[in-house]
């Protein structure tokens, strides 16, 4: 009988021989055959229980792992010139892992002690465990331009499509990319900041045809003003930052946080565990912990990190990249709750009854250890009764708690009745040639639900903590509609059969038993856009006037501090309030809080509008290869000069010219938001279902150009004027129409009645 090793064995063989650590070969080492090999896999399940070891596939390795972007010092090119480099932030117990540096064409030359930031891959097998691909030298911030390439005799010149840029670049002829002209192209500095003559520059990446997908989101970014280039002082305040020791945190490495994101997302900022409570007098309710990247600790006031966050005021999405408001050293390393990998955070332990209500909380600085970077959808299969390798582990102790802890919050949310809207989300789907391979509507799942919940319920923690400590924040504030605009929500409902009570104190539950008796009906959909529509715009203030919308009295953004300033401010509220550090609100800072406030609430909007503005050009780019097809969809706007149409297909938005409509004059009220014929008496209002012909897309401009077909299935009535559209009538005409649009309105009002 062969002799079992023992535990330490175990790992001091793993750890000398990290590319034989397959059970199998950890069996050949020690002799272990037959019926002993039972014995060996419960030792090694045991070390896996422990957290000593990690199963990948087939084989164990040392749990503690490498983060998607590390730090990287090159070493000299080996005989067969390959280019390896040392992890500087390995934090294992073994043998340090070999990482293999692949180059691509356009990649500067590197050479050894060369310190650069790169993005990981786990590699399984052969003689290394990770290829990098190189971000940007560590130390070198090359500035970036956006422009036009104009091909010369020799080289040829970059025109910036900044408006602001007043000089072009030269580019070396050996430094074009196989760029040709009329192309938009991205380039970076090439060399030294010369003091005479024009800038020399680099093309890194050729973006083709102005007007292609490809190009669009860095259109907008330029159009809006979103900063996208990180100054110097900024990224090398980044690449200093070093990992946060342990001391003064609370050491939470042992608690099995798990970071739940979409699949393609690369930063984790917040992270989540539920169990039920232990309280004897608190039967059948949970404790939630949720923990947040700690960006303050790396973030200081006044510091240029801090400058250029603030400035930009938040990250800004597209579909085919991210202006990040940190940059990529911080946003997508230290900052970022990887798998496996020591990070600071700010944590709140919250204590809810069986009923999902908050009975008590509390907030901790601290040190964790994300054991899983899942995403929603294998979540949310382990939960159906699908878990895969990832997930099956932790079903039980984990996952499974988390949702108890769910259902709960559920029902406090519906005691509570925040408003439930009911307008899909877009999502854009682009292929490796940057164009859009199709639009789906994004799938809503009980997981993206649990995280939302949690997240709500750690904004309302930190709001409520800071109000008790009387310590300076910014809330979330979405005050009430205005009366305006109730009154225009209730004339849609009466239009649609429904009623929207009136004479009370409007809360959120009125707006909902709209939406519920809209549900399921023609009406469904406009009663949902009016209602968003009446909505005001939630922004950032120093003054609490809850949040309407969530049906909340205290709320304030806690659990985004990568991605939004805002929730940098309340987390620098905590410290200081809680003594936790000196880096918390600093006088200067405070006495500031009102233009801060004011200043991000304006970035979040421009953020919006850009991103509005690529989704509408990208769509038109998708659609540029149908004009000429149907499509149906509802009318969703009505303006004097036309109707806007959501196409049903993609969500997009198009406009039928009023000179389309036909040869009739037509009259628009703007208070019953109508276009009627003189003639046929037609009357096209929001919410009516069309059939359209696309006649035309233009990327350029993201304008798609409709013809009207039919109208709630029913053709266009056919004007029986001859002469030219606007023509004979004029304003005898117009007044006309508006006292039989009134009239039409009054019999409209008493067979609601």
């Amino acid at each position: 009988m062969s002799r079992i090793p023992s535990k330490a064995e175990i790992l001091d063989w793993i750890s000398a021989n990290p590319t034989l650590t397959s059970k199998r070969d950890i069996a050949k080492a020690f002799g272990i055959k037959g019926s002993d090999r039972i014995d060996l896999k419960r030792a090694l399940k045991e070390l896996e229980a422990e957290g000593h070891l990690e199963k990948r596939k087939k084989s164990y390795g040392d749990p503690d792992r490498l983060p998607p972007v590390s730090v990287l010092l090159v070493k000299a090119p080996d005989a067969d010139g390959d280019l390896f480099a040392q992890p500087l932030e390995w934090h294992g117990e073994g043998v340090e892992p070999i990482v293999l540096v692949l180059p691509r064409a356009s990649d500067p030359a590197l050479g050894e002690g060369d310190r650069i930031l790169a993005r990981l891959t786990v590699v399984q097998g052969g003689d290394h465990n990770y290829e990098a691909r190189l971000i940007r030298r560590i130390g070198s911030n090359p500035k970036r331009v956006l422009g036009i390439f104009r091909k010369r005799s020799e080289g040829g010149r970059i025109v910036p499509i900044d408006k602001s840029a007043s000089n072009e670049w030269i580019v070396a002829d050996d430094a074009t990319h196989g760029a040709r002209d009329g192309e938009l192209v991205e380039a970076e500095q090439a060399g030294p900041k010369g003091r005479m003559g024009l800038p020399r520059a680099r093309v890194v990446d050729r973006l083709g045809d102005p007007s292609a997908p490809k190009a669009v989101s860095l259109i907008a970014i330029h159009q809006h003003g979103i900063p996208d280039a990180f100054p110097d002082a900024v990224v090398a305040e980044a690449d200093a930052a070093k990992p946060m020791p342990l001391k003064g945190r609370e050491d939470l490495r042992d608690m099995p946080l798990v970071t739940i994101d979409p699949s393609d997302a690369r930063d984790h900022d917040d992270a989540c565990y539920a169990h039920a409570d232990d309280d004897p007098k608190n039967p059948g309710g949970h404790v939630v912990w949720v923990a947040i990247a700690d960006v303050a600790a790396y973030v200081r006031p006044g510091t240029a990190l801090d400058r250029e966050a603030r400035k930009r005021g938040n990250s800004s999405y597209f579909p085919d990249r991210v202006v990040p408001m940190l940059p990529d050293r911080l946003s997508g390393d230290l900052c970022s709750l990887h798998e496996g990998v020591p990070r600071p955070c700010i944590a709140v332990r919250m204590q809810l009854d069986a009923e999902g209500n908050k009975i008590a909380h509390k907030f901790v600085r601290g040190l964790m250890r994300s054991v899983a970077s899942l995403h929603y959808g294998e979540v949310q299969e382990a939960m159906d009764g699908a878990p895969n390798d990832r997930t099956r582990p932790l079903l039980q102790d984990v996952i499974k708690p988390l949702y108890a802890a769910y259902a709960a919050l559920k029902a406090a949310r519906a005691a509570r009745q925040p408003l439930e809207l009911n307008l899909p989300e877009r999502k854009i789907i682009l292929g490796q040639n940057g164009a859009v391979k199709s639009v789906n509507f994004r799938e809503r799942l009980d997981a993206h639900r649990l995280i939302e919940e949690f997240m709500i319920l750690a904004n309302v923690a930190a709001a409520e903590t800071l109000i008790a400590k009387r310590a300076p924040q910014l809330f979330r504030v979405h005050e009430e509609p205005s009366p305006e605009k109730l009154d225009a929500l209730r004339e849609t409902a009466a239009a649609a059969g429904l009623t929207l009570a009136k004479g009370q104190v409007l809360q959120t539950r009125h707006l909902n038993a709209l939406l519920n008796a809209a549900a399921g009906t023609d009406e469904a959909e406009l009663i949902n856009i009016s209602t968003l529509r009446s909505m005001t715009q939630a922004y950032y203030g120093i003054e609490n006037f809850g949040h309407f919308g969530l049906a909340l009295r205290n709320y304030a953004h806690f659990t985004s501090p990568i991605r939004r300033y805002a929730d940098l401010i309340v987390h620098r509220a905590l410290v200081t309030s809680h003594g936790w550090g000196k880096d918390g609100l600093d006088p200067a800072e405070v006495d500031r809080l009102e233009q801060t406030a004011t200043h991000i609430s304006d970035t979040e909007r421009r953020s919006m509008m850009a991103e509005r503005d690529t989704t509408d050009r990208y769509l038109a780019a998708f659609l540029s290869e149908r004009v000429g097809n149907e499509f149906t969809g509802r009318i969703n706007g009505i303006a004097r000069f036309g109707v806007f149409v959501k196409l049903d297909e993609t969500g997009a938005d198009g406009l039928i010219p009023v000179r389309s409509l036909g040869r009739e004059f037509f009259h628009f009220d703007a208070d019953a938001g109508t276009l009627m014929g003189s003639d046929t008496g037609l009357i096209i209002a929001i919410g009516q279902q069309v059939t359209v012909r696309l006649t035309e897309a233009t990327p350029v401009t993201g304008g798609l150009q409709l013809e009207l077909l039919t109208l709630d299935d029913k053709p266009l009535p056919r004007s029986r004027r001859t002469s030219p559209a606007g023509r004979s009538g004029g304003k005898r005409k117009a007044s006309k129409i508006k006292r039989k649009t009134d009239k039409i309105k009054r019999k409209v009002v008493r067979k609601k009645r």
